[in-house]
């Protein structure tokens, strides 16, 4: 079934989940493809019939449209982007959100899914919860959250990690095929923020560690092919 998280994840996976076939890693400069039948996308630029690389990252042909897939690079937030945050401080109208970005983000009283009163409002969210959260709104003042909506909100136990964000796509997979697969085989609960935070939890210490090493492990190869099977085979072997 879907929910928030899935939807917002796959809107932007489906960015880089056309049909692709071939991805290799590139230094800016480099010559990526050639021909009129190319067309350049994000982090690329046309030179005469040249496909030019403009950033280090990874090259990705989808069609006719070449793009790059940065491997290192700060969280951009972006509209409907889901992210992981951590409640730093509370004030009449509604929580200030450390979402790890150079922005400060803020929830809204009014974007939490049920009425709140303000005088209670530590007792809803206190300083240091971990929620899950979208971005509803950016402008001069900062990002605007909201927790209306299926699978966001408070994250209770578990823990939370970090990676690179611009590796989350590949850690969600083409329409969430590899986050899928981690949970399948490990049992946990796993949201994935756009902002790189991970939050995990398990049926049991050991399942919410190896989820963990399944998604580094991921974060850590992006730039390999057939990843869903070495993920695959990895898990046989952990299990043996």
């Amino acid at each position: 079934m879907k929910n928030e998280i899935n939807e917002a994840h796959e809107a932007v996976e489906s960015e880089y989940s056309s049909e692709t076939t071939k991805r290799k890693i590139v230094v800016p400069g480099e010559i990526i493809a050639s021909g009129e039948d190319y067309l350049p996308g994000e982090g690329t630029r046309r030179d005469g019939l040249n496909i030019i690389s403009t950033k280090f990252g990874l090259a990705e042909e989808a069609g006719r449209v070449i793009r790059l897939i940065p491997i290192f690079g700060a969280f951009v937030p972006r509209r409907g982007n889901v992210v992981i945050g951590r409640v730093t401080d509370i004030n009449h109208a509604g929580w200030m959100i450390d979402i790890d970005s150079a922005a400060s983000a803020f929830l809204p009283i009014d974007e939490s899914p049920r009425f709140i009163n303000r005088n209670e409002m530590d007792q809803y969210l206190a300083i240091g919860d971990v929620i899950a959260a979208k971005i509803w709104g950016i402008g001069g003042r900062g990002i605007d959250l909201t927790i209306k909506g299926k699978g966001l909100g408070k994250l209770e136990d578990g823990f939370i990690f970090r990676i690179i964000p611009s590796r989350v796509p590949r850690v969600i997979g083409r329409e969430g095929s590899m986050v899928n697969l981690i949970k399948e085989k490990t049992g946990c609960n796993i949201t994935v923020g756009q902002n790189g935070w991970i939050w995990v939890k398990g049926p049991s210490t050991d399942a919410e560690i190896q989820g963990r090493k399944a998604i580094e492990m991921v974060a850590e190869k992006v730039h390999l092919g057939g990843l869903t099977e070495k993920v695959e085979s990895w898990f046989a072997g952990e299990n043996k």
